[in-house]
């Protein structure tokens, strides 16, 4: 579930996701909508104060074998 502050991290990352770009049918996120993050993003946001919670079912396994499970947990919704 993004939050303002993960928003605002992405994109000073180079990735608008509050943008809507209707050429590809993407209407821009607000907080509180959910949507799929890149695991580095994330731990990347984790590492500036920034990330966002995580909906564990919604997560794929893969993940951990860039982000460790315990860490995953404590932003868990």
């Amino acid at each position: 579930m993004v939050t303002q502050e993960f928003l605002e991290y992405a994109k000073s990352q180079g990735n608008d996701l509050m943008t809507p770009a209707p050429h590809f049918s993407f209407p821009g996120l607000k907080p509180g909508d959910s949507w799929c993050v890149c695991a580095r993003t994330w731990l990347a946001a984790v590492n500036e104060g920034a990330a966002c919670p995580v909906d564990l079912e919604a997560t794929h396994e893969e993940a951990l074998s860039i982000i460790p499970f315990d860490l995953l947990e404590t932003h868990a919704v």
